[in-house]
């Protein structure tokens, strides 16, 4: 087994856990479930563009940052310029949790994306009533059935969609409702980062499609590259998270990307 495999198989097992501690109907009473989203697409469109990530750690890189707080982190993010945010909320490998979403919501104002392995409608319900935005569906994940129900159920939930995608094969997960389409530019089953893979993949979507480059951004010059081939969006992590203050981290590259 990959270690996709691996966590797909875990998420299972984590899923049928957490619905036996909480309900649907207390999902759907939860405060956060009723409350209006922000628009990710129209944020994107409007601002930096840049999506920051709070990640504490990966397979791949191991830790990354296990002393920044989420709530101190994303407020910054917020406060120079971010146009979303993305929450790790798989504990198992990547150090995440539904905590963290719900210790930033009412602190921020901007579109939030749980970020997670979604392969149970339970988990959308999840999202919304912690205080998410968006739902990150991930098509070596999922089937295009999958994706097209998982992504009518976000829609009525009230959630947009971020499709992500790595391979040519991947495009075949794309319907006409998905709300922005994410380029992993790491290959999630070996960790290997290829730009111009990416760049290709993206020149085969539908025009007026919003792209956002996902990984292995580790520099202004990988920043502007994609920035080059049309990309309109980018999620950032690592390149932030590794740093002793990643709020700072994000100011500098604001500055150095406007000017």
């Amino acid at each position: 087994m990959n270690i996709l495999d691996k966590i797909i198989e875990h998420k299972k097992i984590e899923v049928a856990v957490a619905k036996k501690k909480v309900s649907l109907v207390q999902l759907k009473d939860a405060v956060f479930f009723h409350r209006k989203t922000f628009s990710l697409k129209e944020s994107v469109k409007s601002g930096s563009g840049i999506i920051s990530e709070f990640k504490r750690k990966s397979p791949s890189k191991g830790v990354i940052n296990d002393i920044s707080a989420v709530l101190e982190v994303t407020k910054s993010y917020e406060k120079f310029g971010a146009s979303g945010i993305s929450i790790l909320t798989d504990e198992q490998f990547f150090g995440g949790t539904l905590q963290d979403l719900l210790k930033v919501r009412n602190e921020i104002s901007i579109p939030i994306i749980r970020k997670d392995f979604m392969i149970d409608e339970y988990q959308f319900y999840e999202a919304k009533a912690n205080g998410a935005d968006v739902i990150l569906l991930i098509a070596s994940c999922l089937s295009p059935i999958q994706v097209e129900e998982f992504t009518e159920l976000s829609h009525e939930l009230g959630l947009e969609v971020l499709l992500e995608i790595h391979t040519k094969e991947e495009l075949n997960h794309f319907n006409k409702n998905i709300d922005l389409v994410g380029i992993n530019n790491r290959n999630l089953k070996d960790f290997k980062v290829d730009l111009q893979h990416s760049v290709n993949l993206k020149n085969l979507l539908p025009n007026g499609t919003l792209s956002i480059a996902e990984s292995g951004i580790y520099s202004i010059e990988d920043y502007r590259f994609l920035k080059e081939k049309g990309f309109d969006g980018f999620l950032m992590g690592e390149y932030f998270m590794r740093n002793k203050n990643p709020g700072n981290a994000f100011e500098d590259f604001i500055v150095e990307v406007r000017n």
